[in-house]
Formats: C-alpha cells, structure tokens, sequence
C-alpha cells in the first residue's frame, strides 16, 4: 500500500526510548522562549528585528506539542529547525546592520515557476537553474547562507558537503524519500526555506501534522514573509547575481497577490497537470514528509486537508491572475515538460524575451542526464490510500480544467 512507511530499527528503537523519558519530563523543548535563548546563545546576537516572526513561531509550537504528537527524532527535527532559523534570523539582522548597503540590492524580474504540486514544477526549475546566466539559491546557500555564497566557490565551497551530510541523515529518517522528491545541496532550493526564518511558511504544514497553524496560516497574506524571503535574496545576491533569479514553489499558488505585491516586476510560470493524479501524489509527499517525525498521521485525513488546500489555492490564483498582463505569465503543460524540455524551455524564453542559447540547450540536456525522473526509483501512489474518490476530485478540480483546458491522465 502506498501509504506505509517503515521505519529502520535504530529510528523505532530511539523513538522508543525517547517516548519512555518523555513521560518523565525528560524531552527536547519547543518552548518559544527556550528556543529563542539557545540561539542567542549559539550566535552571540540579540538582536532578532521586527517582532512579527513571534505569533507564528508560538503558533507554531504550540501546534507542534499539541497536536503533532511528535516521536523522538519528530520532537528534536523540530527543536534543531526552529532554533536553526532563529539562529539564520539573527545573523541576516546582523549581517544587514553590518552591511547595510545589501538593502539597496535589487531585485529585478524574478521568474516564479509555481502550480499544483507535482505537475513539473520542480524539473522544470532544475531547467531553468541550469542557464549559468542565471540565480537560483542552492539548497546549501539557504542552509548555510554566511557570509554571502561567492560564484567562484558554488561547486566546492565546504558548506556543500555539510548540507548533503544532513540530507543522508534525514534519508535515514525517511528511507526513499528522493523517488518522491530529490534531495541535493547543489539543488535549487523552494522559496518556502527562504519565508521559514519569518515563521510564516507553507513549509511547517508540509513537513509537520500542524492542522491549527495552518488554519492560522490560511488567514495571513503573509506581506511579511515574502519581504523576509527578499531580504534573503538581497543577502545572497550580494554575494554574486545573474540576469534574473529563478525560483519556485507550489504554495505560491496560494499567495500570488501577495508575491505580485512584494515582487511587483514579476513573471510568473505556471504549470499544468491533471489535477487528480496530482492529489494522490502530493498526498503520498506530505503523507512521507510527516510520518517522518510522527507515529499518529492518517492518509485519510491528509487526503481531505490536500483536497481543500489546493483548491482554494487555485482559487485564490485565477483571481490574482485577472490582474496580471499576459506577457507576464505563461502556461506551462507537465507532458510538454516531460517530453519537450528544450522546446519547453525555449517557448518560455521567447515568451520573456530571454535569448536562448546553445550554452542554454546544453545545459538543459545535462540537467536531464543528470537527473533522470527515474533516478531514484519509481513514486508509486493511489488515490484510494487518501479516502478521496476520483469523482470527487474531479468535481472539485473542475473549475480549473476548464479554465485552463487540462485533460485527464
């Protein structure tokens, strides 16, 4: 069955132990103050900035301890990300008062690739990063962003091999995880890690069973987090730029008005794809991602909250798209991407008025040859294992592929 996940003997056996010292009071904290004091303490800095970050961080938490219903490895994933971005908090404040002409980096035309999860949008950014003209945030950059990434060091700056050391040690936490999504410190990383410092991020909910954080997060236009997720941008650029910064992420899907407002000049690439095997795929990732740190998550459940999530989303987004001129954005098939990725990407290209290259063609095929659909196995997922039945979702995706003329897979 799709949705069972098992974990290796070494995770069970600590996720034993820790639930026994638990019960005595002997466990990580995710106490909001506590976590705050341990990355002043680990940085030597105090100075967080603007207080908004707070109430999401307490919402956060105390979702985390009264509904995730952690492991062991669940509760201190949770407290080593928290302080972690904490501790990014502190040293980007300090690095900007420090070095406050990063302020006046620009940040000119960014080209956004969002849509339903799993109809591209992560190959199609890979495409996209390979164009070396470009600037796209590497997964080690957003990890281990001080000082500011130089060109000269983006293939062997020692940070690189520190980031992938986490993600082998999270494959054993979630063994498989790369045949649903790819992991990389080389790999372009999603907008939702540069909101995260904010506490105002669809990375919580994706990651973590927090149902009341993300009913408090579907109620924010999340003004804040975009703006923090520019400011990080203008840190890494200060580094070394390109023509335009490439980035992605689904959840945009659900803030476009807000991104539009942060990031006025704009262009927008959204993908396409029949919406009910996108369901059960998007499922089976969140089903994965949150399992990894919980013993208690039901595929139904996350089903139904994937259902609901995407199709206001897409609401939200052909409302916001009313207001976007159309050489702005352009429509992107997931089959084109999969089976014409070089035409693909040129149409975008002509459709922005970038110059496509052969530097550009070649890059794009070693992307593909590098990274095969393949490469890390098959995703196998049904949409039974979600308690959704087709017919449902096809009515409630129905607006949307009439919209944009999806067909069926």
């Amino acid at each position: 069955m799709a949705t069972t996940v098992d974990k290796p003997l070494a995770v069970r056996a600590l996720n034993r132990v820790g639930a026994a010292l638990g019960r005595v009071g002997m466990q990580p904290s995710l106490d909001p103050d506590d976590l705050e004091r341990a990355a002043v303490r680990a940085t030597g800095l105090g100075d967080f900035g603007e207080g908004s970050f707070r109430e999401g961080l307490e919402r956060l938490t105390a979702s985390l301890q009264d509904e995730a219903r952690l492991t062991t490895i669940g509760r201190i994933a949770a407290r080593t990300r928290l302080k972690t971005l904490l501790e990014t908090r502190l040293r980007l404040v300090d690095h900007r008062r420090v070095n406050p002409e990063v302020a006046h980096e620009r940040i000119e035309q960014p080209i956004f690739v969002l849509g339903l999860p799993r109809t591209g949008t992560t190959v199609l950014y890979g495409l996209l990063a390979a164009d070396e003209r470009m600037r796209s945030p590497a997964s080690w950059e957003v990890a281990r962003p001080f000082p500011p990434p130089r060109s000269q060091d983006r293939a062997t700056d020692r940070r690189i091999a520190a980031t992938d050391r986490e993600f082998d040690q999270f494959r054993k936490v979630a063994p498989g995880i790369d045949r649903i999504h790819p992991l990389g410190a080389q790999l372009p990383q999603e907008c939702l890690a540069l909101q995260a410092p904010e506490f105002a991020s669809y990375e919580f909910p994706t990651t973590f069973p927090v149902p009341s954080y993300w009913e408090w997060l579907r109620d924010q236009d999340l003004r804040r987090a975009y703006a923090f997720q520019k400011s990080f941008l203008q840190h890494l650029q200060s580094g070394y730029g390109g023509e335009h910064w490439i980035l992605k992420t689904p959840a945009h899907l659900m803030w476009l008005e807000t991104l539009l407002a942060v990031f006025p000049d704009a262009l927008i690439i959204q993908t396409h794809r029949d919406p009910a095997t996108v369901l059960a795929s998007v499922s089976s990732l969140m089903y994965a991602l949150r399992s990894s740190v919980s013993d208690h998550v039901d595929p139904h459940d996350v089903g139904r909250e994937q259902l609901d999530a995407w199709t206001w989303g897409l609401r939200r987004t052909l409302r916001a798209r009313e207001q976007l001129p159309a050489q702005r954005v352009v429509d992107v098939r997931f089959q084109d991407t999969v089976n014409d990725p070089v035409g693909t990407v040129a149409r975008i290209y002509e459709h922005f008025g970038l110059t496509m290259t052969d530097a550009v063609e070649q890059g794009v095929r070693t992307y593909l040859g590098e990274n095969p659909r393949t490469k890390h196995g098959v995703h196998r997922y049904d949409l039974a294992d979600f308690g959704i039945d087709p017919d449902e979702a096809e009515d409630a995706f129905a607006f949307y592929r009439e919209h944009f003329d999806v067909d069926e897979e």
